[in-house]
């Protein structure tokens, strides 16, 4: 039986899930798979394009192709011949039996004046986030032109940039598709708080240059005008349907090719899938219905008669770090609600409900989304719980155990609570392996909580396993090689791992080791094992230079070294930064470069700052007594002591601190992992704060501390830190882990509860007396020296992708081909 062949055109998340459905289901290759892809790269996960922004690289985005299939990239189908069943691309043709069309949508651009100028962008692919991130480099302000789902996911793009943001949403609310006005509004605080200007109520009619090649101006339908130096539209989407209009196939008529609940067009042999087809009316722009869609061709394809289920429209998502969730009917005012209302917490609840109260409709959540997966499951069923009990925190995923058998856990999946706990029955003891068995988790993610939640109600206990070469946890492995005295990674791995490492448990053993033996970091074995950063002792930047940046202890410094760095600056062309923990960022060092620069600020008697390992950053310090008139300590002199005593330590994360002089607390204490604020009587000791994507103000550990006191407390708890959290846990969310939070960290580190406070003491001092400047050990040594070069075989060779522009009067590196 000769293979019949399927041509997919467009690889997007939904042609990728059919590709991947239609080879699981087809092993003895009936159907020969070409993939026609428009785009240069292979498809990738759309719904967290934002965490491009965030450090995740494009590669981690990307997804694996299946063995098989004939991918072409960047070949798009120019037209189709239904005659000839052939598809013409600008390399040749390819013939098909079957012709699946999955060409997703395109930005919708609204007819504004102006906006097919410079500086302006849509928010949609890839391509589009590099050509934003190049554009935006050294720019102030943005605007993004939407204020919905994607509007403020490019919003957030933008403040990960660094730009002071603007958004613009014609309707009178913030996500008026998925929230009420109740709702909207307490989003719209939310995401006020965070610094972004929200303009609703009001469209962009004109966007103008301001001045030649530069600002552009935003002209508002209520009078207003937004200055922005970049512009990012993301106002919605509209399906791509011109190859099917091109082929003279039926479209609707808002866009989108019309399908029946087979997927399939007006012509047998043609199917539609995802954001272009419009099917029952209607065209949907969530993931899930398109991976519906792809599932229900790779079967007819295979000889099934699956139709389309219908969609679950419910999203959950974190928008600028704030929780936001919509499911089943929330919008309808026909119908029973109930409603809880925290405005001093930003908390906003809705249940729409039948009118006997006895089943749940739909609902919103907005900035307390844990009910979520519960709720969303129990949509057209019973309420698991009483409404109150449900929105009110804490949740916790009440009621998860009164779900139906038949209740979809995943929505993107479509996966059951009954398919959940048969994969349990069958051996599935994580979560890990539930995703793999299931598919349940591996799209947006926010069912995983319910399925913790499921295992852990059929009995199955968690598993603290670092990583598959570990079956201990990261707190364990610690006590490992602090008892066994281990100095190796492959000694460790070898009596208690399995294996020879990832690049999950490699940095964090690299991070116990330098913890507990404070060697230098790169010596031996050492430096295989270190995060990106660490292996050039250097924050690597975005344009492929790296940052200098010394440690100023308590943001206090000299005349002769503000000159060493000035002189250090200008001979090597960098840019400079004062940062936010009171240091100054030397930017644009080439990697070759790094020992000359650190050679002369060594001379200088400068250190590193660690600002490229998971280390203590920085203490940051008001003036305090010494200048201010509100002052009752000398904060700086405070700062300077606990930076230099902690300078170097290792941790799981990074860690920032301040000291306050008076309770005016100029040094923002209350937003670091520990900060000090200065009383008449001493000092105030508050832990656990966050000033990063989840803010969460520090709490009081301990008052009215004498300086001895104090640092004996910071000591404890610091080691105690690092002894005890989770790989990549912030202090903020180590102490709210803990089993009895802050009483039980006092308990232990004040009146040592557990009696380890004279280890924790110990494992301090021994730091303290082994701290070694990790630039001055490499400057002093000429083996260590030699890993600092662009080109191992050119060594004096710089990288000839790098170029220099002006900007502010400052030298700003870009990478050739890839600013605009």
């Amino acid at each position: 039986m000769r293979s019949r062949k399927v041509v997919v055109v467009g690889h997007g998340m939904v042609g990728h899930r059919f590709v991947e459905a239609l080879r699981s289901r087809d092993p003895d290759g009936r159907w020969q798979i070409t993939v026609l892809a428009e785009e240069g790269r292979s498809a990738y996960d759309r719904v967290r394009l934002s965490a491009y922004f965030d450090g995740v690289t494009a590669e981690e985005l990307t997804y694996t192709v299946p063995d098989g299939v004939d991918l072409r990239l960047g070949e798009p189908a120019l037209s189709v011949d239904r005659s000839r069943r052939c598809v013409v691309t600008a390399h040749g043709e390819y013939a098909y039996d079957a012709l699946v069309l999955a060409t997703g949508s395109s930005a919708f651009v609204p007819p504004i004046n102006g906006v097919d100028q410079a500086g302006v962008f849509v928010y949609r692919t890839l391509d589009d986030l590099e050509a934003i991130r190049a554009h935006a480099a050294g720019k102030e302000v943005g605007a993004v032109i939407g204020g919905g789902l994607l509007g403020l996911e490019a919003a957030n793009a933008l403040r990960l940039l660094g730009l002071r943001t603007h958004v613009i949403e014609f309707a009178p609310r913030l996500m008026p598709v998925q929230v009420d006005e109740a709702g909207g509004a307490v989003l719209r605080r939310h995401v006020e708080d965070l610094g972004v200007r929200v303009h609703v109520g009001a469209g962009t009619t004109a966007i103008r240059q301001t001045t030649p090649g530069g600002r552009l101006g935003l002209t508002l339908s209520d009078g207003g005008h937004v200055p922005a130096d970049i512009v990012v539209v993301a106002a919605g989407i509209r399906p791509r349907d011109e190859l099917a209009r091109a082929m003279g196939l039926a479209t609707g008529a808002r866009g989108g090719v019309i399908v029946d609940t087979s997927c399939r067009t007006e012509d047998p042999a043609v199917y539609a899938i995802g954001e272009c087809a419009e099917i029952s009316g209607r065209c949907y722009g969530l993931v899930a219905p398109g991976y519906a869609m792809a599932e229900v061709v790779a079967d007819r394809l295979l000889g099934g008669a699956a139709e389309f289920p219908g969609a679950d429209t419910s999203t959950k998502l974190k928008l600028l770090g704030v929780d936001v969730a919509s499911f089943g009917d929330a919008l309808r005012d026909d119908l029973l609600d109930v409603v809880y209302l925290d405005p001093a917490n930003g908390r906003y609840a809705k249940l729409v409900l039948s009118d006997d109260a006895q089943t749940l409709l739909g609902g919103i959540l907005v900035g307390d989304a844990s009910a979520y997966p519960t709720l969303r499951a129990s949509v057209g069923g019973p309420l698991p719980g009483h409404p109150l009990t449900l929105l009110a925190p804490p949740s916790d995923g009440a009621g998860q155990a009164t779900l139906p058998d038949g209740a979809q856990v995943c929505s993107c999946n479509a996966v059951t609570k009954g398919q959940i706990k048969a994969a349990i029955a069958d051996g599935c003891a994580d979560i890990a392996e539930l995703k793999s068995c299931t598919r349940a988790g591996t799209s947006c993610g926010s069912c995983v909580p319910l399925l913790k939640q499921l295992l852990a109600e059929s009995g199955v206990a968690a598993s603290k396993a670092l990583c598959e070469h570990f079956t201990y946890s990261r707190a364990e492995l610690f006590d490992i090689v602090r008892v066994r005295g281990i100095h190796t990674f492959s000694k460790l791995v070898a009596e208690h791992g399995t294996g020879r490492g990832c690049d999950i448990c490699k940095p964090t053993v690299a991070s116990i080791l330098a913890s507990l033996h404070n060697d230098y970091v790169l010596d031996g074995e050492q430096a295989a094992l270190q995060d990106t950063n660490d292996h050039f002792l250097a924050n690597i930047q975005r344009n492929g230079t790296y940052s200098v940046v010394p440690r100023i202890p308590g943001g206090e410094i000299t005349p002769d070294k503000l000159i060493v760095i000035g002189e250090v600056a200008r001979d090597f062309n960098l840019y400079t930064k004062i940062t936010g923990g009171q240091r100054i960022d030397l930017l644009g060092a080439r990697v070759e470069q790094l020992p000359a620069i650190w050679s002369r600020l060594v001379a200088a008697g400068f250190e590193s700052g660690h600002a490229y390992g998971k280390a203590l950053r920085t203490v940051k310090s008001c003036v305090g007594s010494t200048w201010c008139r509100y002052g009752v300590q000398d904060s700086v002199g405070l700062a300077v002591e606990l930076e230099l005593r902690y300078r170097g330590l290792r941790a799981p994360h990074k860690i920032k601190s301040a000291v306050s002089g008076c309770a005016r607390e100029c040094a923002e204490a209350k937003g670091k992992d520990f900060g000090v604020i200065a009383t008449e009587k001493g000092w105030n000791l508050y832990v656990g704060g966050n000033g990063g994507f989840r803010p969460r103000h520090a709490d009081l550990l301990a008052a009215d501390l004498s300086t001895e006191e104090l640092v004996r407390l910071i000591d404890r708890f610091l080691m105690f830190y690092i002894r005890t959290a989770d790989r990549l846990q912030r202090t903020s969310a180590w102490i709210e882990a803990l089993d009895g939070g802050l009483d039980y960290l006092r308990a232990v580190i004040v009146d040592d509860s557990l009696g380890i406070a004279g280890e924790l003491d110990a494992m301090m001092a021994h730091h303290i007396s082994s701290y070694v400047d990790e630039w001055k050990a490499t400057v002093e040594d000429p083996d260590r020296l030699a890993r600092f070069v662009s080109f191992v075989n050119a060594p004096d060779t710089p990288d000839p992708t790098i170029s220099f522009v002006s900007e502010r009067g400052q030298p700003v590196p870009v990478v050739l081909g890839v600013r605009s």
